[in-house]
């Protein structure tokens, strides 16, 4: 995934050469062992050659597991959620980053079995200025109706075809190809939802405490990384933590306890 405070620096150059990033180490809500065990399941050990006199064959291909716990964070102060009765699961990506495209074959996998109960949502990154154009972008082709058409094509420009869709001319190019007309898309980008959901996005991306993208966050309390081995895996544990937590019990009288209660009728005053 792609780490915040690498690109500070190499920002301006990203989508013209398409560099990656390290991926971020994130904080850990599980016991120091288990989380030592886990690190050592994500790195797969380099296939070797047996010496054995028996056979001269290279060893197979050693299998990733992908049924770990990795790492999650629990927020201090749970966000509010949009879902209602649902459990809200949020992934926030940028489009100029290559694990979010990567990770994104994955998504549309899991999508494919959602649950009933569960409500997902894409929400564009913005830590800062630099990635809003982009959030823009894909607010303004959902306020058009167009973006489950075009999601996958807008990754796909950037990182297969090497459009710059952060410039606005090159957006107004770009979506007239794909059928939108230019006056309309111009309207929506400028339009008061659009603003007010990328400025929402903006306070989001802080109040999740985002370090680094394809970010994953479950019922507006647990976050996890994406684009990692055991990504999916974590989110549907996560899922099902939430799950459990919406379950709780409300004190609330049994029916018959109610109906026993009888009414009280005040003794009649003394005469004087």
């Amino acid at each position: 995934m792609l780490k915040l405070n690498k690109w500070f620096g190499i920002a301006g150059v990203f989508l013209a050469l398409n560099v990656g990033a390290a991926e971020p180490a994130a904080k850990s809500s599980i016991d120091p062992a288990a989380k030592t065990a886990q690190t050592k399941a994500t790195v797969a050990p380099k296939p070797t050659t047996s010496t054995s006199p028996a056979s001269s064959e290279p060893s197979a291909e050693p299998v990733i597991n992908r049924t770990y716990m990795q790492p999650y964070n629990t927020l201090a102060s749970s966000q509010p959620v949009q879902s209602g009765s649902k459990i809200e699961v949020v992934e926030l990506f940028w489009y100029g980053c290559p694990h979010c495209y990567h990770f994104e074959p994955e998504i549309k996998e899991w999508l494919a079995k959602l649950p009933a109960d569960v409500d997902f949502i894409r929400m564009p990154a913005i830590p800062f200025d630099r990635w809003q154009p982009l959030g823009q972008l894909f607010y303004t082709l959902e306020a058009l109706g167009e973006i489950n058409r075009l999601h996958g094509d807008v990754f796909d420009a950037i990182h297969k075809e090497r459009l710059n869709l952060e410039d606005k001319k090159t957006q107004l190019d770009w979506v007239a190809k794909k059928g939108i007309d230019r006056a309309k898309f111009t309207e929506a980008w400028n339009s008061f939802s659009v603003q007010s959901k990328l400025k929402r996005a903006a306070m989001l991306s802080e109040a999740y405490k985002m370090e680094g993208v394809p970010m994953l966050v479950v019922d507006g309390k647990f976050t996890t990384m994406g684009a990692m081995d055991a990504s999916i895996f974590t989110l549907n544990a996560l899922i099902e933590k939430a799950r459990h937590a919406r379950k709780s019990p409300t004190a609330t009288p049994p029916k018959s306890e109610v109906q026993k209660k009888a009414v009280v009728t005040p003794a009649p005053k003394p005469l004087p």
